[in-house]
């Protein structure tokens, strides 16, 4: 045989190799709601109509025990993508990311294009502001995506003179909503959902390269805006409303309510009512369009070698303990969905009741499909847990946020405002107890016990009965919180004019 012809054939072998491998190398559909809390039909809520987001758990594991990092768009995500606390990464506000402050550090995304992923993203994946941001990269990483989407439609293009706010022409931050007479295809995470099945349709044509597609959706997001077929699905008459709050809040420290906004005093039970109406509108809304995406994996014969995940960015308040929206520590702002489908590798429709973090993604993800991480990541890989739900893992969780300064916390640039300095709250989340020091304790302390009281009514860290659990909490929550910041001599190289504060162990 000519060695040309020697030469043809090894290469065409080795073509078909690298092909074969590239097909068996596991693709990634990452999706990230938007302020949703744990309010889904496969999490127990009764009145969340969530089928397609209830199937896909039945297709995996479910995380009983998920939390973010802290309790705010900016910071979860930026912690959620590159696998490290806020106090390492050094965002602790909105518009900001990493990359002002750890520039060289390669994120989850980043990571899996280096790796020869394709690396696209459709919406919000880091912080956008919602809703005006829609239809732009927002504070994106351009580092960490082959190819951006940023759809916009009706509810962000047409509809804002309509949307209902307690604050009149404010959304991002307000409570606000309206029941759209325009269909799923003219909004924008409808729109999303489109452009993830064009993207996957061209995906299931190449076979040379897995992908890592990571999509966005808006909602549940204020302004609460779906059509009104939605509203429709939750009368308002239906609708709880919170009680007992007085009687709630009276063991809670003054930063465990540091998130109420004075603009809610504005609510009466109607409008609680409507408000919840209308975020429960938008979860259906948004469970819808998470179901095209799906579907269309299925359709195109991509579903037996792609893991996705579902979660949101933080959880969210709707009336428990006088609180709305998030940025506080209790379980309904900290708690998040997780939600893990991994073919050959997870139980199908198992629960993993073990606490864990948003930061444990990142070295699941890599080990799942064989790409390198940074070695300085602070999460724990979840494999142990898809294979065996029983599995404890690391066995606890913690959450972090600030308080002081003032309201416009997200745009000062020094440690001192209005409100004195700031300082942060730690909570830890084990099987049982969440335990939450403020300050180190000095403006307060709150212990919940979840066998006996899961919806943290009931402040224990003054019973002298529970002395001996709070001083063993209190040395695991500061021993745990060390743990959240650089080793010695790595801090955040911080920019010009980017704010970091209190980047020393506490």
């Amino acid at each position: 045989m000519p060695i040309r012809m020697i030469v043809a054939t090894l290469m065409l072998c080795g073509l078909a190799s690298s092909l074969e491998a590239a097909e068996k190398r596991p693709n990634v559909l990452f999706i990230v709601s938007d302020d949703l809390n744990n309010m889904l039909g496969c999490y127990g809520d009764p009145l969340a109509k969530t089928p397609n987001i209830d199937r896909l758990a039945a297709r995996g594991v479910r995380f009983d025990r998920a939390y973010c990092a802290f309790p705010l768009c900016g910071p979860s995500r930026n912690a959620l993508l590159t696998g490290l606390y806020p106090n390492s990464t050094g965002i602790l506000a909105n518009q900001q990311i990493f990359r002002q402050t750890i520039p060289s550090q390669v994120c989850l995304p980043q990571a899996f294009r280096q790796a020869g992923y394709f690396a696209a993203r459709i919406g919000k994946l880091y912080h956008y502001n919602v809703p005006n941001s829609i239809g732009t990269n927002g504070h994106d990483d351009p580092a960490s995506w082959e190819l951006e989407l940023n759809p916009a439609g009706v509810d962000r293009l047409e509809e804002h003179p309509k949307i209902f706010s307690l604050t009149p022409n404010q959304f991002g931050g307000t409570l606000s909503w309206y029941a759209s007479p325009k269909s799923d295809a003219q909004h924008t995470d409808g729109l999303e959902a489109e452009d993830a099945e064009w993207v996957l349709e061209r995906c299931a044509k190449r076979k040379d390269r897995p992908f890592f597609l990571a999509v966005g959706f808006f909602r549940p997001h204020t302004p609460y805006v779906s059509p009104k077929t939605y509203f429709d699905m939750y009368p308002e008459k239906d609708m709880p409303v919170v009680q007992g709050v007085k009687e709630d809040q009276a063991d809670i420290p003054a930063p465990g309510l540091g998130s109420y906004k004075k603009e809610q005093d504005k609510l009466t039970d109607d409008l609680r009512r409507q408000a919840r109406q209308a975020y429960l509108a938008s979860i259906s809304f948004m469970d819808a369009q998470v179901g095209r995406v799906v579907d269309a994996l299925d359709r195109l014969k991509l579903s037996d070698n792609t893991i996705i995940v579902f979660t949101s960015d933080h959880g969210y308040h709707m009336g428990e303990h006088g609180l709305w929206q998030k940025m506080s520590l209790f379980e309904e702002s900290a708690r998040v969905p997780l939600l893990i489908v991994a073919p050959g590798v997870a139980a199908k429709g198992a629960a993993a009741k073990s606490p864990m973090s948003h930061i444990d993604l990142f070295p699941t993800l890599a080990e799942l499909c064989g790409v390198k991480a940074p070695a300085n990541l602070q999460g724990q890989s979840l494999v142990p847990m898809l294979r065996d739900p029983t599995v404890a893992g690391r066995g606890w969780a913690i959450t972090q946020v600030m308080r002081g300064g003032g309201p416009n916390r997200a745009s000062v640039t020094t440690n001192v405002g209005a409100d004195g300095p700031r300082y942060f709250g730690y909570t830890l989340r084990t099987p049982r107890w969440r335990y939450t020091e403020w300050d180190e304790g000095k403006k307060g302390r709150e212990l919940y016990d979840h066998d006996a009281d899961p919806r943290e009514l009931t402040n224990l860290a003054s019973k002298p009965e529970h002395a001996k659990t709070i001083e063993e909490l209190s040395q695991q929550v500061r021993a745990a919180a060390k743990t959240t910041f650089p080793p010695s001599g790595q801090t955040p190289e911080i920019q010009p004019g980017v704010w970091a504060p209190l980047l020393t162990e506490p």
